[in-house]
């Protein structure tokens, strides 16, 4: 099932205290970036993060966004400023995004 536009605005809106968020479609579902680093995404209208140390530490339930992907934490939290403050201590967490060659 493919995520809606509707609720990808809403964790959008959740997100608006996080600075350079950008969102890449992909098979129906949406990639979520910060600052150019791959935090997190929208899977059948739930927003998940990965697993980083400060994710781990303010989430716990665990889920599969897709048949065959590694494990996400479920986002359960619609506070927006506590929302800013998970993702804002993840991204040191998350390393740069490779180079691509050409």
């Amino acid at each position: 099932m493919a995520s809606s536009t509707e609720y990808l605005e809403y964790v959008l809106e959740l997100l608006s205290g996080v600075p350079e968020v950008t969102t890449r479609k992909m098979m129906g579902e949406y990639l979520l970036y910060a600052q150019g680093k791959l935090f997190g995404g929208v899977y059948d209208d739930r927003f998940l993060v990965k697993h980083t140390d400060a994710s781990r530490a303010a989430l716990a339930t665990e889920v599969i966004p897709y048949e065959g992907a590694s494990p996400m934490l479920l986002v359960d939290v619609e506070n927006p400023d506590a929302i800013t403050r998970l993702v804002l201590d993840m991204l040191p967490e998350i390393p740069a995004p490779r180079k691509r060659r050409k």
